[in-house]
């Protein structure tokens, strides 16, 4: 209802709900709340049933990433932080929501996950939990790997995601450019070893895609050819410096 501090969340309860604590027992108890995930979670799906006629069909997983005001390590570790926290202990926190965005289930883990690693024991922990028959899960690239692919097929698990165009091989990508239509909103569904990939064609990323790849090109030309003026840079290499005929842009 409005996410807030320890100090905030005491003057909201008494405000919405006319439930008092002091500070000290209120701090005293945070402890015990670890007790209730199931009781929240439970009363949540029901919530969700009963007013968006959810029916585990389709859920949005994705994580983020809390840090604390603190250098001291405990469970919390350092880790890649989006806050730009990394030298703070933090948790890494994964949500899953339905359609409307309704929040219905979550998983703490230690700072330092690997957040690929978090998908599949969260979506499997709520598939046993409630017995859930068919379950679709979108989430972004970041997510799924080939490892996490095989599992999800194996445990049956239907899956959206965002696909990288890096990380395929140069015959589907041939395959992609011979096949789709260069027409604004077209689409094709390619059948792979991982599902169906679906492509579709944008004019606007084209040209975005060709400016930046063409002044890519353009600047390490550049670099190549006056490779004293230039600073180090990631993907420019020089078989021999004294010779520029032998220079190479990657």
């Amino acid at each position: 209802m409005e996410p807030a501090s320890k100090r905030r969340s005491i003057e909201l309860l008494e405000v919405y709900f006319g439930i008092k604590h002091r500070r000290q027992s209120f701090y005293r108890s945070a402890g015990s709340w670890l007790n209730l995930k199931s009781d929240v979670e439970r009363t949540t799906v029901q919530f969700a049933h009963q007013e968006y006629g959810f029916n585990y069909d389709l859920l949005f997983y994705d994580v983020t990433t809390l840090y604390f005001e603190t250098f001291e390590e405990d469970q919390c570790k350092d880790g890649f932080s989006k806050d730009n926290k990394s030298q703070q202990p933090q948790i890494l926190v994964a949500l899953m929501v339905t359609r409307e965005g309704f929040p219905i289930a979550y998983d703490v883990f230690a700072g330092n996950t690997f957040e690929g690693h978090t998908i599949l024991p969260v979506v499997k922990a709520f598939i046993e939990k409630h017995s859930v028959k068919n379950l679709t899960i979108v989430a972004d690239a970041a997510m799924i790997s080939d490892t996490n692919v095989r599992q999800l097929l194996e445990n049956g698990i239907n899956y959206i995601v965002g696909a990288r165009l890096g990380n395929l091989t140069n015959k589907l990508i041939k395959e992609i450019d011979d096949t789709i239509s260069r027409e604004d909103g077209k689409s094709i569904r390619i059948k792979t070893g991982n599902g169906y990939l679906i492509c579709s064609y944008s004019s606007v990323r084209y040209r975005k895609d060709k400016y930046e790849m063409e002044k890519q090109i353009q600047k390490a030309k550049a670099v190549v050819k006056n490779p004293s003026k230039s600073k180090k840079l990631k993907f420019i290499k020089t078989n021999n410096q004294k010779n520029r005929n032998q220079s190479s842009a990657d």
